[in-house]
């Protein structure tokens, strides 16, 4: 996948169309300084943008694979395009994810795109094991890297509330005892 070109024509057509997005997943944590390997575009967006994203993305000649309540997933027979895929908004924190969003400039600073805060990622991350608990590996090994490399930065209760609600708190405990 060619990330510089499908980040730019992406972020054209979600300006153009006023879509409300924030970037998640591998790419995310590369921006946050966590690199990891990546196949594909993980972005997070406002449900009620669901349809702006199809006409987007059909309009680059993407086609949808997979639709449900909380994803949808897009692919292009094109290599260079790749996959895409959305995580819908509905829920009251994951809007307010997309409000914290933060702006970014990528690639030399030559696009400026939207980016989850660490904490929100982290808190992707935790509802990822929590629902997928063969995750855990992977997961836990990003959260504790963006937790080594945000360090001081980080709002500990804030997390403390995605790891509660998640019924994680004893997890919680251990991450903030090894970073005091």
């Amino acid at each position: 996948m060619d990330f510089k070109l499908v980040l730019g024509k992406l972020i054209n057509g979600f300006e153009e169309n006023s879509v409300d997005y924030a970037l998640i997943g591998g790419l995310a944590l590369g921006l946050l300084g966590v690199p990891r390997a990546t196949t594909d575009i993980d972005i997070l967006v406002h449900k009620e943008d669901l349809d702006k994203i199809d006409k987007t993305m059909h309009a680059l000649g993407y086609k949808k694979r997979f639709s449900s309540e909380n994803v949808s997933q897009y692919t292009s027979a094109v290599r260079s395009m790749g996959d895409v895929d959305f995580l819908h908004a509905f829920r009251e924190a994951s809007i307010k994810m997309l409000e914290r969003a933060q702006q970014q400039g990528v690639f030399g600073d030559t696009l400026q795109v939207r980016l989850v805060r660490a904490e929100d990622l982290i808190g992707l991350k935790i509802q990822a094991i929590k629902n997928n608990p063969s995750r855990t590996h992977q997961d836990l090994a990003d959260i504790e890297a963006l937790i080594a490399r945000q360090g001081q930065t980080l709002d500990w209760q804030e997390l403390q509330t995605y790891f509660e609600l998640f019924d994680m708190k004893e997890l919680f405990d251990s991450l903030r005892s090894r970073d005091s």
